[in-house]
């Protein structure tokens, strides 16, 4: 993967990023490293539980029975269960259990929103995505985890061995420090989402996969023409928030902007000029939003994906109405069952390397980081505190932990034969042994997010549990497509960041509407200038100079 100089990439819900606070491994757990951070203390004589000798690699089991608060995102595919293996091999193995603060998927935001301003925030917060935690910050209920990264070796090591420092930049806010810790890949994960063709279709038309957006619309005639029962050659979904997001948000970057899922604070990052500017708005956004405009116009694109639900768009494309349709490496597997039960078994389906577009050949910036955890502030006043760090330290960032938390644990949930792991035959997890009357999440807890951030980590773990299917498509994505570089890190202080959030949300609204609307030929993409108009008539200029200011690119 190559980090091309010329960026254009937009930041998540909040435009804060992370700081490394201590470059160096501590492996006594103590003192602090370097990088503006890494000022926190523990209490040392009131500490119990933790383990004094404890460095990266160290199995960590804490040497008096602690238990931890946790806020515990309940997934409705695999959904609680107290007696899960992964629970009790915590408790037996690391002398680790949790008082457990179940909230199910849907209503996690709020819930969490509520707790945190409360006051009454668990001890460990997972599945926090970059920017969930800049609405907390000034109240003084998180913990600036960044002031004790010194006593998380693995985390450290990882940081510095692995070069992601300014990645790890991009989350610091306005007081210098950070206050979410997030998960870690040792090398670029491109989008799992793509478009999903019906390969046997394409084959027949004597077609290769599409190298540029361009040759994909070219090609969409070729199969309507060849096909001439298709509804529509191309479908898609993922259009609950707006229109078509996950296709938008993979294509964005090949147009120099951001959009769809990626679309974050709106913000676009233009390396000629260094500065921002709002996305909307932006000439890259409206040739985004012109291509899928003309697709719609040419009837290649079917009109109602843009508000169908995701469950229509995959009867569509499996009863034959389509020939594409936006995917993942993960959901082309349901779609082929899909395909199975409507004894469709001729159908062949293919993943293919998202196009580029005019502005490249592009992925967004910061691949390398996932969705980490947050803590309560008053977790420092634990006399447990230190146990908790290297706890949490061993589970997400060693690669024990990490193994572990994925794969179960060795003669129980898999074997090895030489390098390669093997999960028990009566035991299901995507396309391995599918059918099998157990699934590694549902029935023991393994491969969930509340207790693996990065689903791997380093490489070879990473890669593990995916088709061989996936790898091809991640690697075909690395080979061919480069990384956008980091734009500056956003740092609002208290005020600005309310003001920014207020406009933010309007903006995001207005853009999400209009989008849906020039798409489906609603409103003509002539009237580009009076929608920019309307734009700034929201308060868009003053959100990009604000925006601009706390970058630091203007004054």
């Amino acid at each position: 993967m190559i980090t091309r100089r010329r960026a254009i990439a937009g930041l998540t819900a909040s435009a804060a990023g992370i700081t490394l606070a201590a470059c160096s491994v501590d492996t006594g757990g103590g003192g602090g490293g370097g990088g503006g951070g890494g000022g926190g203390e523990v209490d040392m004589e009131s500490q119990v539980g933790h383990m004094e000798d404890f460095q990266a690699g160290t199995t960590f089991r804490a040497t008096e029975p602690v238990e931890f608060s946790l806020l515990y995102r309940d997934h409705v595919n695999y959904p609680f269960q107290g007696d899960w293996p992964i629970i009790q091999h915590l408790e037996e193995d690391q002398n680790v259990t949790f008082q457990y603060e179940n909230v199910p998927l849907e209503d996690m935001e709020q819930r969490r929103s509520v707790l945190v301003s409360s006051g009454d925030a668990p001890d460990i917060m997972p599945v926090t995505y970059a920017g969930d935690e800049t609405q907390f910050v000034s109240g003084g209920a998180l913990l600036p985890i960044s002031e004790y990264v010194q006593y998380m070796p693995n985390f450290q090591q990882k940081v510095e061995e692995w070069g992601l420092q300014a990645e790890i930049e991009q989350q610091t806010q306005e007081d210098g420090r950070y206050y979410m810790i997030p998960g870690l890949h040792e090398v670029p994960i491109p989008g799992a989402y793509t478009i999903v063709i019906r390969q046997d279709l394409w084959d027949a038309a004597g077609l290769e996969h599409p190298r540029t957006w361009d040759e994909f619309q070219e090609q969409l005639v070729t199969i309507q023409e060849e096909n001439p029962d298709l509804t529509y050659p191309y479908t898609d979904r993922w259009s609950i928030d707006g229109p078509i997001e996950a296709t938008l948000s993979a294509a964005a970057p090949n147009f120099g902007t951001v959009a769809g899922w990626s679309f974050g604070e709106g913000l676009q990052w233009n390396q000629d000029d260094g500065e921002y500017v709002y996305a909307g708005g932006s000439d890259e956004y409206r040739s985004l939003v012109e291509y899928f405009a003309g697709l719609v116009e040419d009837g290649l694109l079917d009109p109602e994906a843009m508000t169908q639900s995701d469950e229509q768009a995959e009867q569509k494309f499996a009863s034959g109405q389509a020939a594409a349709i936006g995917g993942s490496d993960q959901i082309i597997l349901e779609y082929r069952q899909a395909f199975e039960e409507l004894g469709n078994t001729e159908a062949e389906l293919s993943l293919i390397t998202v196009p580029g577009g005019p502005a490249g050949d592009f992925i967004a910036a910061g691949s390398r980081l996932e969705s980490g955890l947050m803590f309560s502030a008053r977790a420092a006043e634990r006399d447990d505190f230190l146990a908790m760090l290297q706890f949490v330290d061993w589970l997400y960032y060693s690669d024990e932990g990490l193994e572990f938390a994925k794969w179960g644990v060795e003669g129980e949930t898999f074997e090895r034969e030489g390098d390669q792991r093997v999960l028990h035959e009566d035991i299901n997890w995507g396309h391995i042994n599918p059918g099998a009357p157990q699934l590694l999440n549902a029935d023991y807890g393994y491969y969930n997010g509340v207790f693996s951030l990065a689903h791997g980590s380093t490489e070879e773990l990473d890669m593990s549990m995916r088709s061989d299917e996936a790898v091809q498509f991640i690697e075909d994505m690395n080979a061919v497509k480069e990384e956008l570089e980091l734009p500056p890190p956003v740092t609002y202080d208290e005020m600005e960041q309310e003001q920014a959030g207020l406009q933010q949300t309007t903006l995001q609204d207005m853009t999400r509407q209009a989008t849906a609307q020039f798409i489906l030929g609603e409103r003509s993409l002539e009237e580009w200038d009076a929608w920019v108009s309307e734009l700034e008539g929201a308060g868009m200029n003053e959100y990009v100079e604000r925006a601009n200011s706390a970058a630091g690119v203007t004054e």
